[in-house]
């Protein structure tokens, strides 16, 4: 009778060995940019066959205009609480890589298909064939790509992913790489085309493809996206139980994404007036409404701070001004500018780090409030404090003097939460036992 052999750990199940490499946030980050680097170079050959290096040069110099612009409308929204570089570096380099190659091999194995079903005798054979592939086949592949880099942050970049404002912002960055790469193709070639024809000047292929889509409608990608990007905010803000709403309120707006793109497309086969009518009363109001309705999130966030941090400022965390300045962006502004003034740029960054600290911890326990919090929450909830606390001496003072250039805010009835939804402590301990309540 030999030694009992301990039970083989095969390659599935929670302790599987593909289980373990998967947990493996190293070997996850290598694959993940091998990946997007593997991706970014077969486009980039891709694109440079169709419009040669010159075509290339010239689509990518023109091609990079609007992207610091639109990148910094993003973050602007997203001064609240702003998402890791690494986060957003991650969602522009999906759209512009991994989602630009597969609408790319997916439209032109559709485009063949339809050439197969249409008659191509005809002489608008191709023509329709465009239409019909630009219409209801390129949206749904271009949307169903770029709402992979949203699903991923959502699924493995939880912490960062607190509502609308989060899906609005991450969505609007992986499109904006998606319309990075495809203007680089589309000016590329109109400035090939202007090349065999002899076209130059305002007059031009070039110009007249760059004022469309740089000038013009430089938010159309983001826009359809964002919509997928709302989706998995209202998702984000669901409680746990809430199953069907989190899965389905995302396919939802992803169909609704796929909806815009489809009209949007569809619109340059109507000729000049149409387009410029589709673009006047459907695109211009819908993006008119997502912006409210971003910037009304960010505002909501905002009271948010302030409703969650007055727990801890009764817990003796917080001084009695700190929730008031932390929720006002001007009063931010201030702060970080009095401790530069007065201690320098390492004052400022520990006020500009405190003021993070704080968000987090809000919208931390706000998600505790909703059910959302995940079961690190005392843990997280603690490492936050601790940091705050680290750091009291330079920012406390700056936020209070800041404090006094804001309003005081009317009160306002805070919802209790649901029960057993908040995990302990529901009144975190003073520090050493103090209180300012």
């Amino acid at each position: 009778m030999g030694w009992p052999q301990p039970p083989r750990q095969g390659l599935w199940g929670p302790d599987g060995r593909l289980a373990r490499l998967w947990h493996n946030r190293a070997l996850r980050a290598t694959a993940l940019t091998g990946l997007l680097s593997l991706s970014g170079l077969i486009i980039l050959a891709l694109v440079r066959e169709q419009t040669g290096t010159k075509g290339f040069l010239v689509g990518l110099g023109l091609a990079v205009l609007p992207v610091p612009l639109i990148i910094a409308v993003f973050r602007w929204l997203d001064r609240v609480d702003p998402k890791p570089w690494r986060n957003l570096l991650f969602a522009f380099a999906w759209g512009a890589c991994a989602a630009t190659l597969v609408a790319l091999i997916a439209n032109g194995f559709a485009t063949e298909w339809l050439m197969t079903t249409v008659d191509s005798s005809s002489p608008t054979g191709q023509a329709d064939a465009d239409t019909w592939g630009a219409t209801f086949i390129a949206p749904f592949v271009e949307e169903s790509a770029k709402a992979a880099a949203v699903l991923l942050l959502f699924l493995f970049r939880r912490r960062d992913f607190n509502g609308l404002v989060d899906g609005v912002v991450v969505a609007g960055i992986t499109a904006t790489g998606f319309a990075f790469t495809e203007n680089i193709l589309y000016l590329g070639s109109a400035f090939v085309s202007d090349e065999t024809l002899g076209y130059s000047g305002i007059r031009s292929t070039t110009a007249a493809t760059f004022f469309i889509r740089a000038v013009m409608s430089p938010f159309a990608h983001p826009l359809f996206t964002a919509m997928t990007g709302v989706g998995f905010g209202i998702a984000a803000a669901t409680a746990r139980h809430q199953r069907a709403r989190r899965v389905l309120i995302p396919i939802a707006m992803l169909l609704t994404a796929m909806v815009l793109h489809g009209v949007w497309n569809g619109s340059a086969s109507l000729g000049g007036y149409g387009f410029l009518i589709v673009y006047a009363l459907f695109m211009v109001p819908v993006f008119g409404l997502l912006t409210w309705l971003t910037l009304w999130s960010r505002a909501k966030e905002l009271r948010a701070i302030r409703e969650q941090l007055t727990t801890y400022q009764a817990a003796g965390w917080l001084t009695p001004p700190e929730p008031i300045a932390l929720s006002s962006m001007r009063a931010r502004g201030i702060a970080r500018d009095l401790a530069r003034r007065t201690h320098g740029a390492a004052a400022a960054r520990a006020v500009g780090e405190y003021t993070a600290f704080a968000t987090s911890l809000a919208l931390l326990r706000r998600r505790a409030h909703r059910g959302t919090a995940g079961p690190d929450f005392t843990t997280r909830e603690k490492e936050l404090l601790d940091r705050l606390w680290e750091r009291r001496e330079t920012a406390q003072p700056a936020l209070a003097h800041a404090a006094l250039s804001v309003p005081l805010p009317r009160p306002r009835r805070v919802p209790a939460p649901a029960p057993g939804t908040l995990p302990a402590p529901f009144w975190p301990a003073g520090p050493y036992g103090g209180g300012y309540g």
